[in-house]
């Protein structure tokens, strides 16, 4: 089965060409366990772990008993940094721990592949033929946008290569995230109002993930 999509200039006019899509990429029954758990885990993974809290034992002070145990008519107390005493320890406070989850590669594969399915099926991919900007102008990069009447969306751009100069015009755009297509996820490709990519960055695609 042959599927082609459009291909669109910079300036947002249709170019005499089109992209072949592999149905093996792009044309599958998109499986939503294996994008789920695959997202969980990419999330999950971003997690640095570092959060700690201290324990009545790692509170300072709290060395002398607060008064004798017995005659005052009041509850015991052995330590002034307990957990029900403000300034005290937390009870059962967190640990730096990792949340890294492991995923097997076929799964994360097939769960890339469901996301461009989706995306595809639900018509919110669009392929230019090269993503460029002459100088490093915020201004420039805006303006292909408006070209292409996708300034007001959520995007994912994915690219061959990230020049400097496209990095420096997009990176102070909001809700525009830019990435090389090899490193792409499936957080990535479903985190986004329309998947934009390079005609050369979808020839890739298929090549990268083909079953």
């Amino acid at each position: 089965m042959d599927m082609k999509i459009q291909v669109l200039k910079n300036d947002g006019s249709p170019l005499n060409a089109t992209v072949e899509l592999s149905p093996d990429v792009f044309g599958i029954e998109p499986n939503e366990h294996c994008m789920h758990a695959a997202v969980r885990a990419e999330l999950a993974n971003m997690r640095q772990g570092t959060h700690k809290g201290k324990t009545r034992g790692e509170v300072r002070g709290g060395g002398r008993k607060p008064w004798r145990q017995k005659g005052r008519g009041t509850a015991r107390a052995g330590s002034n940094r307990s957990p029900i005493w403000v300034g005290g320890g937390k009870a059962f406070a967190p640990k730096p721990h990792l949340y890294t989850q492991k995923l097997n590669k076929k799964v994360r594969r097939l769960a890339r592949r469901s996301a461009l399915s989706t995306m595809l099926i639900n018509d919110r991919v669009v392929v230019v033929d090269e993503i460029k900007v002459e100088s490093p102008k915020t201004r420039e990069f805006v303006e292909l946008l408006n070209n292409l009447k996708l300034a007001d969306k959520k995007l994912t751009i994915l690219v061959e290569e990230i020049s400097d100069d496209l990095y420096l015009a997009s990176r102070n755009v909001p809700n525009v995230y830019i990435i090389p297509v090899e490193r792409v996820s499936t957080f990535d490709i479903l985190d986004c109002d329309v998947l934009l990519m390079e005609k050369s960055a979808t020839e890739k695609l298929n090549t990268l993930l083909k079953a």
